[in-house]
C-alpha cells in the first residue's frame, strides 16, 4: 500500500473513532433527560474507557502514532480530518463536554430517580 493510501485510511478510520465518540459524550445528557440512564453511563463509561487508552498512551491517540509512519507532517491534525484549531483544542473542548455531560446526567439521576 502506498504511504498516501495508507495516510488516508488511518485519517478515515481515526475520524470515524472520534466521531463516535463526539457523539457519545453529546447523547449522555439526551440518554439521561430520555431517562434512559443505563445507556447515557455506557456511553459515559466508553468514553472514559477511551480516556484511559489515551492517558496510557501520554494523551495520544494510539492511531497518531500509525499515521505518524506514513507522513512529516507534524501539525495537530495531520492524522485525522478535522479543522487546526478543532484538532488542537479537542482534548479541551470534548473534555468539557464529557464532564458537563457526565455531571447533568449524575444530576438527573439523582433528582429524577434511579429508575430507568
Amino acid at each position: 500500500m502506498k504511504p498516501s493510501t495508507a495516510l488516508l485510511t488511518v485519517k478515515l478510520v481515526h475520524t470515524a473513532v472520534w466521531l463516535f465518540f463526539v457523539v457519545c459524550i453529546v447523547a449522555i445528557p439526551v440518554a439521561a433527560q430520555l431517562r434512559r440512564f443505563e445507556w447515557a453511563a455506557a456511553m459515559g463509561g466508553a468514553v472514559l474507557l477511551e480516556t484511559l487508552v489515551l492517558l496510557v498512551n501520554r494523551w495520544s491517540c494510539p492511531l497518531t502514532g500509525v499515521a505518524a509512519r506514513y507522513t512529516q507532517d507534524r501539525d495537530a491534525n495531520f492524522d485525522i480530518f478535522l479543522p487546526l484549531w478543532l484538532a488542537r483544542n479537542n482534548k479541551l473542548i470534548f473534555g468539557t463536554l464529557y464532564v458537563c455531560a457526565v455531571a447533568y446526567a449524575a444530576w438527573l439521576w439523582v433528582v429524577q430517580g434511579r429508575s430507568a
